[in-house]
């Protein structure tokens, strides 16, 4: 409660408002150089905020664009997009560094185009503090990244219906925040789940009412339905990157879906031209499955609460804490209790 100057969302400082790039709909996510002999001809790429930033001393690994570029092999001048998705202990680890401000103006000296804040879990079996812990430090980590002049997209992970009404209620209530970023890849993209977060990241769109710019990680396949509700939908694409490491090459079959084959390579051999081909051809799949961008219609909507009272009916485990206003995220039904954790 200290750390984090309270559960609610109320108590996180404001920021200015920070230029939104525009983004296209696809961004390969380059991880590294390894394997690779030349730079990957893509204007637009996405980096993994925790290969940039030295983990374990805080510093950034590089000083000027041309060493960025080298380091992993981009152009240079490319429009750099930082992810902060990946596993526990790095984004952890982040929020142990005690000069986070001074890595974040850093990168924005170093023309970091936008970055996608950490995805802190919100696990089911913790107690429910522990979520509201995890989107309190999401929200402090985007209003650390704006305060650096770093455009950001707040990473909204939720687990029930309360916690996607109170994104919905702070985000419409500061105009600020303009992008905002989902992972699908792992526990919000399984089964009936990636259906109800879908479901919930659109209902909260139309209760903005505003534009607002979407970027996922996973769940190209749902980019259709997002588009419709979303001003702009942009996927860091990760596949073509991580197959080719695995020497699997992207294929189109005759009904236009993407099939991944082996595709060895002699030993020694750089892998330049695969990972350049399965960048080319996922995103030729994508186009053919999504189509031509709809034109956006912002409508804003009203949620009827179950109760009749505006509020979820659900049980406060936080009465004790005087945090009636955050105590009602728990759903009593388990299965509207989705879990949007990674593995």
């Amino acid at each position: 409660m200290r750390e984090v100057g309270g559960l609610s969302f109320k108590t996180a400082p404001r920021v200015p408002a920070r230029s939104v790039p525009q983004l296209p709909e696809i961004i390969p996510l380059v991880d590294h150089r390894y394997g690779r002999a030349s730079t990957l001809n893509e204007p637009v790429v996405a980096l993994s905020l925790y290969e940039v930033v030295n983990m374990a001393t805080g510093a950034l690994h590089v000083r000027s664009r041309q060493a960025l570029g080298d380091r992993f092999l981009i152009p240079p001048d490319a429009t750099v997009i930082l992810s902060g998705v990946d596993k526990d202990g790095p984004i952890e680890r982040w929020w142990e560094l005690p000069n986070r401000r001074e890595i974040l103006a850093g990168l924005a000296r170093l023309g970091v185009a936008a970055a996608t804040t950490p995805n802190y879990s919100v696990l089911t079996d913790p107690p429910r503090t522990d979520n509201l812990y995890a989107m309190k430090r999401i929200l402090l980590a985007w209003t650390e990244m704006a305060a650096a002049g770093l455009p950001a997209a707040l990473h909204v992970n939720a687990r029930t219906d309360q916690d996607y009404k109170r994104w919905g209620e702070l985000i419409a209530k500061r105009p600020e925040i303009e992008m905002l970023a989902f992972e699908f890849a792992t526990g919000g993209g399984r089964g009936e789940r990636i259906d109800w977060h879908v479901e919930q990241l659109c209902k909260l769109a139309d209760r903005v009412g505003r534009p607002l710019i979407l970027m996922i990680r996973g769940g190209g396949r749902k980019i259709g339905g997002l588009r419709r509700h979303f001003a702009h939908v942009t996927l860091i694409e990760t596949e073509a990157f991580a197959r080719a490491i695995r020497r699997r090459r992207a294929v189109l079959t005759e009904a236009g879906r993407l099939r991944w084959a082996p595709s060895p390579t002699p030993k020694g051999a750089p892998i330049d031209d695969l990972v350049a081909h399965n960048v080319e051809i996922v995103r030729a799949a994508h186009e053919l499955a999504v189509g031509p961008t709809p034109r956006l219609s912002v409508v804003a909507t009203t949620r009827r609460a179950p109760d009749g009272h505006d509020q979820s009916i659900q049980p406060s485990l936080l009465g004790d804490l005087e945090l009636s206003a955050e105590a009602g995220g728990v759903a009593p039904e388990p299965q509207r209790v989705i879990a949007a954790a990674k593995t």
